[in-house]
């Protein structure tokens, strides 16, 4: 009777100390999922609304331009009736030449118009070596973080700049071109803001 005993508690005992591992190790494994699907959520979630779209005011952001002076947007949008910001992957390269070339030969028809900027990762160095390399007569942003260029829509991911332009009438997006060629940035451009200036 005894030894019936002691085999009823052994066995009663099993299941309980089988259940508190089995209940930890279910707690340790659900709770990280659950805190990291969240976390994930979140982000995403933050980084989709910030996209600016057509009718979205100019964003609150202030970058340094090619001789290291503060530009705010919201500044230059009091200023100024319409901004074409362009965006360019890296400064001196084939491409960006290009587009920042021909945004230079329309600047002369542009700049009664409209404030022009470029826009890339740059360093205000680097903006600025370009700059006087191609005589450029307008401000180059330097937005290392990607902090505009991610607002605007133009982040390549896992990293790059997608090659755009933008438009801004009277503090609104008005134009918003995502991932296009230096040649039709260049065309483009100047024909909407010579259409938005009406």
């Amino acid at each position: 009777m005894t030894q019936l005993r002691r085999s009823a508690r052994v066995a009663s005992k099993k299941p309980e100390s089988e259940t508190k591992i089995e209940s930890l190790k279910t707690s340790k494994v659900t709770k990280p999922k659950k805190e990291v699907k969240k976390k994930d959520l979140k982000e995403v979630s933050a980084t989709e609304s910030k996209e600016l779209e057509v009718g979205d005011e100019i964003p609150d952001i202030t970058l340094l331009n090619q001789d290291e002076e503060s530009i705010s947007l919201k500044g230059a949008a009091s200023k100024n009736k319409i901004i074409l910001i362009f965006a360019y992957p890296k400064a001196s390269t084939p491409g960006c030449t290009r587009q920042a070339c021909g945004f230079r030969n329309n600047f002369n028809d542009l700049k009664e118009k409209a404030l022009i900027l470029g826009l890339s990762a740059d360093s205000p160095k680097a903006q600025k070596n370009f700059q006087s390399k191609q005589g450029l007569q307008y401000d180059l942003l330097s937005d290392p973080k990607k902090e505009l260029i991610g607002v605007l829509g133009a982040k390549k991911s896992p990293s790059g700049i997608k090659r755009s332009h933008w438009i801004f009438k009277d503090g609104k997006l008005a134009v918003k071109r995502v991932q296009i060629s230096p040649e039709v940035s260049i065309e483009d451009g100047e024909k909407e803001v010579i259409e938005l200036s009406k």
